[in-house]
């Protein structure tokens, strides 16, 4: 009886196992080796492969262009859109200041699964101020939701906004309520449409 029991598995199970296999093979190979005249012409950034992206354009004041990248699990990631007004200036961004009114956003300190001490904002709050040579310009959430957290590089490497204002140089990071998203996700632009817009290629 235990002879039987660690003895070779019954034929039908040895045959599902094979076809099993068989499966694996195929998708692992076509990992590997994928059809070329499916891949694109140049990979897909993380950007786009992780985030649907928005962008509102003139976001409360001329030229203020801003985006929304938003990734499956709810997270938004807010920073400067390519048609920023601050981003033709002259020399560009030279310095970011998180001390906005009576709050520096620089100080949170956001902790453990529930998120504790992060700020509640709402979409029009002031996020943080973007300065060039001679002007400065208030940069706002875009969302409403709780502010997880602040990408404090820029306050020493402000320049990243003029190199990779889409990918190092983000600005924030938040949590809208999915309610909340719903709200406010109509009122952004596609990419394509900002774009479009712009005239970016």
């Amino acid at each position: 009886m235990a002879g039987e029991a660690l003895g070779a598995p019954p034929p039908l199970v040895q045959e599902q196992a094979a076809r099993g296999a068989a499966w694996l093979d195929e998708e692992t190979r076509a990992l590997i080796a994928p059809d070329a005249g499916s891949l694109p012409e140049a990979p897909a950034s993380a950007v786009e492969a992780n985030f649907a992206r928005y962008f509102a354009a003139d976001y409360l004041n001329p030229g203020h262009d801003q985006y929304v990248y938003r990734h499956p699990n709810g997270l938004c990631v807010v920073g400067l859109a390519p048609g920023h007004v601050a981003l033709k200036e002259e020399g560009g961004i030279t310095a970011v200041d998180f001390n906005v009114g009576k709050t520096d956003r620089s100080e949170i300190k956001v902790t453990g699964k529930r998120k504790r001490n992060a700020q509640h904002l709402q979409e029009n709050s002031a996020l943080c101020k973007v300065c060039t040579n001679d002007k400065s310009f208030i940069v706002r959430c875009c969302v409403k939701g709780s502010l997880l957290e602040i990408n404090d590089r820029l306050i020493k490497q402000p320049n990243l906004l003029n190199t990779s204002s889409d990918r190092e140089g983000y600005i924030a990071i938040f949590m809208p309520k999915p309610v909340d998203w719903l709200k406010i996700k109509d009122k952004f632009l596609s990419s394509e449409d900002y774009k479009s817009l712009r005239g970016i290629s």
